[in-house]
């Protein structure tokens, strides 16, 4: 009986394992849909993915803000949409302040190195690469950190 019962353990364990080392991050099921992992500020805590209808939610802590260039994002703590190949649709938690309103980003689309962000009755267009990294919440893609010296330096 109580080799019987190790076996059964170690077979339990052996499918854990397998199981765990499968789960992507949020970030590896954007590269998977070939998009940049810049897409999702860092921090993302966890995600759903139905890959038969595409619905992608992405988890963050709390609502997350901050600046690129001349734009002001905001990220709620739910993200969801729907994800294929190149683009993510229908997506309902994220919103660009443009002058002084805020408005919903609904859909990122890849054409070839271009990124296309559809806000419904306009779009803008940005380079893949710019979104080979994920901002980070508060200070985006320029944040300021002091190093072991005690220095001020940008991440």
């Amino acid at each position: 009986m109580k080799m019987r019962c190790s076996i059964i353990f170690l077979c339990i364990l052996a499918y854990a394992n397998v199981t765990v080392s499968e789960k992507l991050s949020p970030y590896d099921v954007l590269e998977k849909y070939d998009l940049p992992v810049g897409l999702l500020p860092k921090g993302a805590t966890g995600y759903e993915l139905n890959e038969k209808n595409g619905h992608f939610t992405a988890y963050l802590n709390e609502t997350c803000i901050f600046g690129i260039k001349s734009y002001e994002l905001k990220y709620k703590s739910t993200i969801k949409g729907v994800i294929s190949k190149g683009k993510l649709a229908k997506l309902k938690g994220v919103s660009v302040k443009v002058e002084v309103l805020w408005l919903k980003i609904v859909e990122v689309t890849r054409d070839g190195d271009d990124l296309q962000f559809s806000v419904g009755i306009a779009s803008a267009g940005f380079s893949v690469d710019s979104f080979s990294e994920s901002p980070q919440c508060g200070c985006g893609f320029v944040c300021n950190s002091f190093d072991k010296n005690g220095d001020v330096s940008s991440l």
